[in-house]
């Protein structure tokens, strides 16, 4: 019949887009959550994988900078100026000033050595804060890709199901982001409260310079008058200072990832509930036979979302054209013989 139109006219020329194999597709029969564990639980173990190595690496990386750069200081720590407590714990509290970019000036390269050090350290460090923002922007996306390939995934079995888009839209996570966010801007908090106590009690400062400190320093302002001038404000410095720049940036981060979110999910949300319309079937009719196909809707919402355009579409026409040796309009285990014996 009409209606059963043959997926391999996708596209005019004969050839199929899609594979005759069969799909191992989720059974439908069953509920939500156990095929939103079948299909999506491997696709979030991957992401989480991914971003495990990922941290882990960044990790590596952050401890080795700081090591082979607080021994680098240790070793020329008397061409190096200013006020000094120890000479390993100056050495890692330099490293962290400058890794951070605060750079107060309490202690300042003085010989051409230590210049010269300070320069590859410090753009050392400026390609390492680009490697995690990089890594941190892989984040974001992997995210996005998950958030609609869940949406899209859950909106099926809701259309199979009793649920709606609405409910679907309610599933995804952008609440988990919300509390990273929460969480991140009470973190940022308490270190504020406790940089802000501490300068107070130990560097003796007042509410307002200590304020005043903590805001240039995880901001990574640092204009320099007032810094940590103690061993003991330096050795919680150390940690402090890393921390609070870490968190500041962990709360954009999640500020930045929730703000996307929050547009792909407008933009999933048009996606599940714009209804087709005669010029959209009109569109996607690509061989106007007033009929489409499961592939022929499949290439029209992916030109539609911009994932692919009539350009892409060409090229792969083209080489599929080449791999069907025999012009059968399908691709067999004949087509690679004939293709390996003309090779």
């Amino acid at each position: 019949m009409a209606a059963h139109k043959n997926n391999d006219d996708a596209t005019g020329s004969g050839q199929p887009l899609l594979s005759s194999k069969p799909v191992d597709y989720p059974n439908l029969n069953e509920p939500m959550e156990q095929n939103d564990k079948k299909s999506l639980l491997p696709l979030e173990s991957a992401l989480m994988s991914q971003e495990e190595i990922r941290f882990r690496q960044v990790l590596l990386l952050l401890v080795g900078y700081l090591g082979v750069g607080a021994l680098c200081f240790f070793l020329i720590r008397h061409q190096i100026k200013g006020e000094k407590t120890n000479g390993v714990l100056d050495s890692i509290y330099f490293c962290i000033v400058t890794m951070t970019t605060v750079g107060y000036g309490d202690l300042v390269p003085h010989s051409t050595l230590a210049k010269l050090l300070a320069c590859v350290y410090v753009f050392s460090g400026m390609a390492l804060v680009g490697l995690i923002l990089g890594k941190a922007a892989d984040y974001l996306v992997e995210k996005q890709q998950l958030l609609l390939v869940k949406a899209m995934y859950n909106y099926e079995n809701a259309s199979a199901g009793s649920g709606s888009a609405a409910e679907v839209l309610k599933d995804v996570e952008t609440h988990k982001v919300k509390y990273k966010l929460v969480t991140a801007t009470f973190i940022l908090l308490v270190l504020i409260i406790a940089g802000i106590v501490f300068l107070s009690v130990v560097e003796d400062l007042k509410f307002v310079d200590a304020l005043y400190c903590v805001c240039s320093t995880i901001t990574t302002l640092g204009y320099g008058d007032m810094s940590f001038s103690t061993r003991g404000g330096r050795f919680f410095a150390v940690f402090w200072i890393l921390s609070g720049t870490i968190c500041l940036a962990q709360f954009f981060l999640y500020l930045t990832e929730l703000y996307t979110q929050s547009r792909q999910n407008s933009f999933v949300k048009w996606v599940l509930t714009r209804q087709l319309t005669f010029s959209d079937l009109e569109a996607a009719d690509l061989d106007h036979d007033k009929l489409v196909s499961v592939a022929e809707f499949v290439i029209y919402k992916l030109k539609e979302m911009g994932k692919i355009n009539e350009e892409d579409i060409s090229v792969l026409m083209e080489r599929f054209r080449t791999l069907d040796a025999d012009q059968s309009g399908n691709l067999t285990a004949a087509d690679i013989m004939l293709l390996q014996q003309s090779s």
